[in-house]
């Protein structure tokens, strides 16, 4: 088994200590996703274990043979290459004997009488064979399909941003190293493209090192999280629903700002090991039955609960009104005929393609951008707080807490209380002793969070976010769930982040093509189900006509069914038992981390045959209401 470790890691940026004497080790077949808040290093950390960046201090390790792909947030490119070339833009007598392939087949299609490339075609044909490399092509024209693109023959300079990112990843992916290191790489894609990669990561047979925001990828993915905290590395076994729970647990031992943080991982532990199948079905009793296991986490009540009640500016009944509103860019309709009545605490998501007008939508609505057809009715006391995806220009040389000031000196809460700018920034995940920083000693990520609070400072009543998970980390995205909770305004987010979406907002608008704009009630995964349902049911329809039987038979329990519908119930109570004990058990174990480690696995194991048991009892109690 092939193992990469580096021992007494030690980095520090300018004066900014990023690690002290951390060590690890990463092993075959392991899946292991990265958090922690922007600025704490999780990049830099990324940088060192591929070679491109030297740590301070610290011993590295690995096989003589070890391969290393690294997918970077800003990948380097040559414009003037196709996206064949550049996939296979490495020394390997493989790949350079196939980006000689492929350029000569491009040539020859522009020339296809050409007999000097007919030969030339006809040799490298016969070396692809000796060397078995049609596999390889044919698995980068795969992979590029997937990730959603398909005119192999243009060059990277005809690519958006997004598209290259995506060639990028897909380069990554075909060097089949034995570390895949990943910095963002759902950042660009549409959900089709990461279910995809989801599941061609999880198979992948060697180690897999990423750091993303979605935090359903990081579920599905992970079989181990790392975060970077205070300049120390904590390793967690499981996923990020498991990463949840023993952080929570930490930080209530170690009374790191207890009475804030702890509650806030609970609500979203409770909120993740519900898993998005069981929001999406009409399963309700197994909702039901995860609720009641999370209820020995929240024993605490509501007193803990992060104080992010802003009262924001009065919004009357009077929000906006788009009657009839069309745009269009260069010819090409964007927006056509559109209509929509904005209440009061609406929670509006708004998905579709890249480039369908999503972000446009926010700029007429923030009125940066005038409309071809319409009428925009905007009430008297509507307030516009709109986060964009765009740098905005700071004053590099401004410390935060004079950036935040600028906006206010303080904001008020519902219950009619204040909170000071410096407080503010501390719920934003800013300690006080940083609060004297100047903004141009703070990673891109760190001056985005202070970006949002600033937009939260001028306590708006209508919230518009563009793309808020692009830049934003985990913890981050919680603070900000946790503050539209009690938002009493109305929220608009342009997002392809289904966890965001799934917890933030109620209903959505679907940009189709040809500026259709369809309305959807309900969850972004319940949408996303229920479009696969659809393609399932179009297919079949499509599918030749079966014969139908003219009887169907009731099914009826077997003897072993029946002995099964006997006991399940016995089973669920005693491992809904052990599942308390083991969080008794955790509380117990205090900073044994060896030990919590062991609870979890256990814990996790637990709840999956508990989850298995729920889905039998639904099986065999639906089957007998048929008898």
């Amino acid at each position: 088994m092939k193992v990469f470790s580096m021992e007494k890691v030690t980095k520090t940026q300018g004066e900014k200590l990023l690690f002290k004497d951390i060590s690890f080790s990463i092993s075959e077949g392991e899946k292991i996703g990265i958090v922690g808040i922007n600025g704490t290093g999780k990049s830099t950390l990324l940088n060192i274990i591929a070679g491109k960046e030297e740590s301070d201090i610290g011993e590295k390790t690995h096989p003589n043979d070890y391969r290393i792909s690294y997918l970077s947030q800003d990948p380097n490119f040559d414009e003037s290459l196709t996206m064949m070339e550049y996939m296979f833009a490495s020394d390997t007598p493989i790949f350079s004997l196939i980006r000689k392939y492929e350029k000569t087949l491009v040539e020859l299609q522009n020339d296809p009488e050409n007999s000097t490339l007919q030969n030339r075609l006809l040799q490298e044909q016969q070396e692809m064979d000796a060397l078995n490399a049609w596999d390889t092509s044919a698995n980068a024209r795969t992979v590029l399909s997937k990730l959603g693109m398909q005119d192999y023959s243009k060059t990277l300079g005809q690519l958006s941003g997004g598209q290259k990112k995506r060639v990028a990843l897909a380069k990554t992916l075909i060097e089949t190293p034995d570390l895949l290191i990943l910095d963002e790489p759902t950042n660009h894609l549409d959900y089709d493209s990461i279910k995809w990669l989801e599941d061609y990561l999880v198979k992948y047979p060697r180690a897999v090192l990423f750091v993303t925001h979605d935090r359903y990828f990081l579920d599905n993915v992970s079989n181990k999280i790392w975060e970077i905290s205070n300049s120390f590395l904590f390793e967690y076994k499981g996923n990020y629903a498991a990463f949840l729970e023993a952080k929570a647990i930490r930080e209530e031992n170690e009374s790191i700002e207890r009475g804030k943080k702890e509650s806030l991982f609970k609500k979203e532990l409770a909120w993740i090991r519900t898993g998005a199948k069981a929001r999406t079905t009409k399963q309700k009793a197994r909702i039901q039955r995860f609720e009641s296991l999370e209820a020995g986490l929240k024993h605490k009540g509501n007193n803990d609960q992060l104080e992010m009640e802003l009262s924001g500016a009065r919004l009357g009944k009077k929000v906006l009104e788009l009657k009839s509103i069309s745009k269009s860019f260069e010819a090409e309709p964007i927006i056509e005929n559109f209509s929509f009545l904005f209440k009061p605490g609406d929670r509006i998501g708004i998905v579709g393609r890249n480039g369908s007008g999503k972000s446009t939508l926010l700029n007429i609505l923030a009125g940066r951008e005038t409309i071809d057809a319409g009428e925009i009715e905007v009430g008297q006391t509507v307030k516009i707080g709109y986060y964009t995806q765009e740098n905005v220009d700071m004053d590099e040389n401004m410390r935060m807490i004079e950036y935040i000031r600028e906006t206010a000196d303080s904001i008020q809460l519902k219950d009619g209380s204040y909170i000071s700018a410096a407080q503010m920034l501390e719920r934003f995940l800013f300690p006080m002793h940083t609060h004297g920083t100047p903004i141009r000693k703070l990673s891109g990520g760190e001056k985005r969070r202070l970006y949002l609070l600033s937009i939260l400072m001028s306590a708006p009543n209508v919230l518009l976010l563009d793309e808020p998970t692009n830049d934003l980390d985990t913890q981050t995205l919680t603070v900000l769930e946790d503050y539209l909770e009690t938002f009493a305004g109305v929220v608009i987010t342009v997002s392809h982040d289904r966890y965001f979406l799934d917890k933030t907002c109620q209903q959505l608008f679907v940009f189709k093509k040809k500026a259709d704009i369809q309305l959807y009630y309900g969850s972004y995964s319940e949408f996303l189900e229920e479009k696969t349902e659809e393609a399932v049911v179009e297919k079949a329809v499509e599918a030749p006509p079966v014969q139908k039987r003219t009887e169907k038979k009731k099914k009826k329990l077997t003897y072993a069914e029946t002995k099964e519908w006997e006991e399940i119930e016995g089973k669920m109570e005693q491992a809904e038992q052990r599942l308390a004990e083991i969080t008794e058990e955790m509380t117990a174990a205090g900073s044994d981390f060896g030990k919590i480690n062991v609870l979890v696995e256990e814990e996790r194991e637990l709840n999956e045959k508990l989850e298995y048991m729920m889905e039998r009892w639904t099986y065999l109690a639906e089957k007998l209401e048929e008898e």
